[in-house]
């Protein structure tokens, strides 16, 4: 069975500086928000609602980062191919409200941040995500 999602690399100005934003999943682990896509969505719309909903930011895409593909297994369903399209997205309004059925919290941070919390305890098909979504602000990794 083959599985699509969308979530995106979320950013925001704060004065002269970027602040990107992370989510601790159910899991513990450092995330991106992301989502499986609805009936009737397009890749972009999926996105822009999984991130809505995860973290309560409405924003709106600059551009597409990167497409991963992975296996996992469901314990009903079985083995699940996974693709999850990543976007740039720049934050427009909203206030950070985690969705508590599925993230403990969401936090905006440094890029400097990001990366200790990534390397520390995030999943390892977000690092190259990550960093072009760095490359593509100017930020170091």
């Amino acid at each position: 069975m083959k599985e699509i999602s969308a979530g995106g690399v979320v950013y925001r100005k704060n004065g002269e500086k970027i602040e990107l934003l992370l989510i601790e999943d159910r899991y513990m682990k450092a995330s991106l928000p992301k989502g499986k896509q609805e009936d009737g969505e397009t890749i972009e719309e999926t996105a822009l609602r999984e991130i809505q909903e995860e973290t309560g930011i409405v924003g709106k895409i600059i551009k597409p980062i990167e497409t991963i593909h992975y296996n996992y297994f469901h314990p009903t369903i079985g083995p699940i191919q996974k693709e999850v399209h990543y976007y740039l997205v720049e934050a427009v309004s909203g206030h950070l409200k985690p969705q508590i059925e599925e993230i403990n919290k969401v936090d905006w941070l440094s890029s400097e941040e990001l990366w200790k919390k990534q390397i520390s305890y995030g999943y390892e098909n977000n690092l190259s995500v990550i960093k072009k979504a760095c490359q593509f602000l100017g930020l170091d990794e």
